[in-house]
């Protein structure tokens, strides 16, 4: 797919900052025009000190916003719109400043507000003084970003606006190109296919107020939802009880028992292409359930539950799917969990199983990180510290992947 092909109809935010190299904005805003995009150039007040809005908004054709209370979008939510509306933001030139708001979450600009409420990929491309560059905090910050799934495109060595030279000058256009249209790319991965994916806990009823669960928060799950959503499929989500926003888009199916989601899996599987399994289903369940409220009074100072095992959802899909069908497990183990991961990649029969080691302190339940292993017939990939939205845009991209084999 050539440059036009790739950018022709699509929304991009660009966002100008406060450096020097704004002035190498302007030729990016003209090639991303020219290529067939609709680009919407926001500024920071210090990035109109180098360069005039008035030059961005003759080569897009559209106004250029500055203000975060005059934007020129008359909704009443417009100063969160475009962040919503954007296929990509792309930021560039980058100051540390900027990297600095944007890694701590700030909304207090236009520009750190959209990227704060957009849905889409973000790409930045720093721009600033060699020391500035390698200072640690802006490292930090750069790192940060990364491993919430911002594309960074790194700066280059060359002459600087300080007269010093080393690293830290824009990274040239075509580059940044690039970036965009890769990013663009992996968000349009899983057009017209079908995914479902399960998350959360089950909980299993002992009688009408108790039950016997897990500590999954559904996050994993959740942020897969959104990054297959993100990269064009129509997605089912299949979740046990969490206290998390169904992500937007995304078609929700809510259950409780383990048998519950079984049922509401199997019911919806001849129409799917891609199944992940990443909801902690219960091995077990109470073998009798109670009616009523177990009183303490009926139970004494002890109560005994039976357990039962619950199906095996995971082998019953695996079962029912048709040929072609990608089946994606999960293996949270305390310990050995790549073993754990090959076995079941074996004896179960699925193409690809995500494993994580739950002692490990950055991958217990309900954190927003994780540290995974990819396990499958290609070989093992373990990566390190991550979001959990990155890893789940990275199983994404890889179940893209098999399915165009």
């Amino acid at each position: 797919m050539n440059v036009s092909d790739a950018l022709r109809g699509r929304f991009i935010v660009l966002g100008v900052t406060g450096s020097i190299a704004a002035y190498k904005s302007i030729e990016l805003a003209r090639r991303l025009t020219q290529a067939g995009a609709t680009v919407q150039v926001v500024m920071s007040r210090s990035a109109t000190e180098f360069v005039r809005p008035i030059t961005f908004q003759a080569l897009t054709y559209r106004p250029v916003e500055v203000e975060m209370f005059q934007i020129q979008d008359e909704r009443a939510a417009g100063h969160v719109a475009m962040g919503r509306e954007a296929e990509v933001i792309v930021v560039a030139p980058a100051t540390a400043h900027v990297i600095s708001r944007l890694a701590n979450g700030m909304a207090d600009d236009l520009i750190a507000t959209t990227v704060l409420a957009t849905s889409a990929p973000v790409v930045i491309a720093p721009a600033m003084e060699t020391h500035m560059w390698q200072n640690p905090a802006t490292q930090e910050n750069i790192a940060r970003l990364r491993a919430r799934g911002v594309r960074v495109v790194d700066p280059e060595s060359g002459p600087l606006a300080s007269g010093d030279v080393g690293p830290g000058r824009l990274a040239s256009l075509e580059k940044i190109e690039a970036a965009v249209v890769d990013a663009l790319s992996s968000s349009a991965a899983l057009a017209g296919r079908r995914v479902i994916v399960t998350a959360g806990p089950t909980v299993e009823a002992i009688d009408p107020v108790r039950f016997v669960s897990n500590r999954s928060s559904g996050k994993m799950g959740y942020a897969i939802a959104q990054a297959a959503r993100d990269a064009g499929a129509e997605v089912t989500l299949v979740t046990g009880p969490t206290a998390l926003r169904a992500p937007n888009g995304v078609r929700v199916i809510p259950v409780e028992s383990a048998e519950d989601m079984q049922d509401a899996v199997l019911a919806v599987l001849p129409e799917m292409d891609a199944v992940v399994m990443a909801a902690a289903i219960a091995d077990y369940r109470p073998l009798e359930v109670s009616h009523r409220k177990i009183k303490k009074r009926d139970a004494g100072s002890e109560l005994t539950i039976r357990m039962t095992e619950n199906p095996d959802v995971l082998k019953a899909i695996i079962a029912a799917r048709r040929p072609k069908t990608i089946v994606v497990g999960f293996k949270a183990e305390s310990g050995e969990a790549t073993a754990e991961a090959e076995r079941m990649l074996r004896e179960k029969k699925v193409d690809l199983v995500i494993a994580n080691d739950i002692s490990d302190p950055s991958s217990v339940f309900g954190s927003d990180t994780d540290r995974v292993t990819f396990v499958s017939a290609d070989g093992v990939e373990a990566l390190p510290v991550l979001a959990k939205t990155e890893v789940a845009r990275r199983l994404v991209a890889k179940l893209a992947e098999r399915l165009a084999r």
